[in-house]
């Protein structure tokens, strides 16, 4: 008895007549695939040892170049206070000190009265951080949620003083801090001299405004429901989603302080109560040149100690802009 084998069929036999429509290439097939994305280096030159040995190289000696040119200066500032003052002025400059001399921090630290005037500075700084993140977050909210009449003039006034040269203001404010209108008083010598032009700051206003406009309105329409107040969700819903924009105002109003030297000379003509970007200058007669290079390394100190404590919170504030609520 013999079985019967099936006969294969053959799908080239199966093509279509002349009447009957061709079938439309399927959607998943490799013509509907979305393109690679270009780069420099093709993923076949990375696969092969040799592509990624130099891939690395170019890498690595990209990266090293541009950490040279940010950390040479400051080496050449720290190793030059270790200078003698006759090495430190020859011609060509010597990279590594002959002989490493460590007193010229010491020196600086006592001859320029260092303490005194880093005390200064923090308390003009921390003074105008504060009253700057206050009020300047208090009427960014209130431009930004409240809606207030006239709002939108308001902000154009407040932009507006960003066209204006800061050394046109300098007489005006001068004037103004020397005898304060309706009451009189004089604001020279005093650390509030500092701390209120700082509070008028209109980058760092319609920076938090632009912040502040990108919360979602459900979120504060929900604190409204739990019967939060307007300065309750201030304080309780917008301050903490603001953590990294805040960090960001505070680098700038701190920096734009510490660095100050034309307004705090004529707000404090008394030297011991002037911050050490003006101590640095006013004192730097009859001082060493090593000694005046060791100075200013310590007066950097903390700026470049607030930089390695708050660079998260500058990332951050930089990339915040670009999330959508």
């Amino acid at each position: 008895m013999t079985r019967r084998i099936p006969a294969v069929r053959n799908p080239a036999a199966r093509a279509p007549s002349a009447g009957t429509p061709a079938r439309a290439p399927s959607a998943r097939g490799p013509a509907s695939r979305a393109p690679a994305v270009r780069t420099l280096v093709s993923p076949l030159a990375l696969a092969t040892t040799r592509g990624r040995a130099l891939y690395w190289t170019v890498f690595g000696g990209v990266v090293l170049a541009f950490v040279l040119a940010f950390l040479f200066p400051v080496y050449w500032m720290a190793s030059g206070a270790m200078k003698s003052p006759d090495e430190l002025v020859r011609t060509p400059p010597t990279p590594v000190p002959e002989t490493w001399h460590l007193g010229a921090y010491a020196d600086a630290w006592d001859l320029m009265r260092l303490p005194t005037h880093l005390w200064n500075t923090v308390v003009q700084a921390t003074g105008a951080w504060i009253l700057q993140l206050v009020f300047c977050t208090a009427a960014a909210y209130a431009l930004s949620k409240l809606k207030p009449a006239f709002g939108r003039v308001i902000l154009g006034g407040i932009l507006a003083t960003l066209m204006v040269p800061a050394q046109a203001l300098l007489v005006p404010k001068y004037l103004t801090i020397a005898d304060l209108p309706l009451i009189h008083t004089s604001l020279l010598n005093d650390p509030l001299g500092i701390w209120l032009p700082a509070v008028a700051n209109a980058f760092n206003l319609y920076l938090l405004k632009r912040f502040f406009d990108q919360i979602p309105r459900d979120v504060l329409e929900a604190a409204e429901i739990d019967g939060a107040g307007k300065l309750r969700t201030l304080w309780s819903i917008l301050l903490p989603m603001s953590r990294p924009v805040l960090g960001v105002v505070s680098i700038f109003a701190l920096v734009a302080v510490w660095q100050d030297f034309l307004w705090p000379l004529m707000v404090f003509p008394d030297t011991d109560k002037q911050p050490i970007s003006v101590a640095l200058v006013q004192l730097s007669q009859n001082i060493p040149l090593s000694v005046l290079i060791a100075a200013m390394v310590i007066a950097s100190v903390p700026m470049v100690l607030m930089f390695l404590v708050f660079q998260r919170h500058i990332i951050a504030g930089i990339s915040a802009g670009s999330v959508k609520g």
